[in-house]
């Protein structure tokens, strides 16, 4: 069954974005260090427990990356051929500004549109 985001109910396990990062720099969604330091600072400016952190460059061109937090993940996956970046942010609870972290990521991919996709993860959970 579908849920419409306007019903989805209040109390929920975790909280979701998904960012459509578009028209960015290239030479920013090409290079690992940006890429990482990106998402661990992302993770730093919300407030969440960073426990491990894995990034690889691909070549010719793009990078993955996730950084493990004990409330979840942020994940990218960078397409610098086409100034395309996929963010996926997932915490547990409510106390994370995931829009805080939307931001901040536009910033530093110099991102010229955002598509963002929020869910509440779990909210049928006994």
């Amino acid at each position: 069954m579908l849920e419409l985001a306007d019903s989805l109910p209040a109390v929920a396990i975790g909280h979701q974005i998904v960012l459509d990062l578009y028209d960015c720099a290239r030479e920013r969604l090409d290079s690992v260090d940006v890429v990482r330091t990106a998402l661990v600072q992302t993770a730093r400016a919300v407030g969440v427990t960073i426990v491990e952190e894995v990034f690889h460059k691909f070549s010719p061109w793009g990078v993955s990356g996730v950084v493990v937090i004990a409330e979840s993940h942020l994940a990218i996956h960078t397409w610098p051929e086409r100034r395309y970046a996929a963010v996926d942010i997932f915490t547990c609870g409510s106390s994370v500004d995931l829009h805080r972290a939307t931001r901040y990521l536009q910033r530093v991919f110099e991102a010229e549109r955002v598509v963002k996709k929020e869910f509440r993860r779990g909210s049928e959970v006994a």
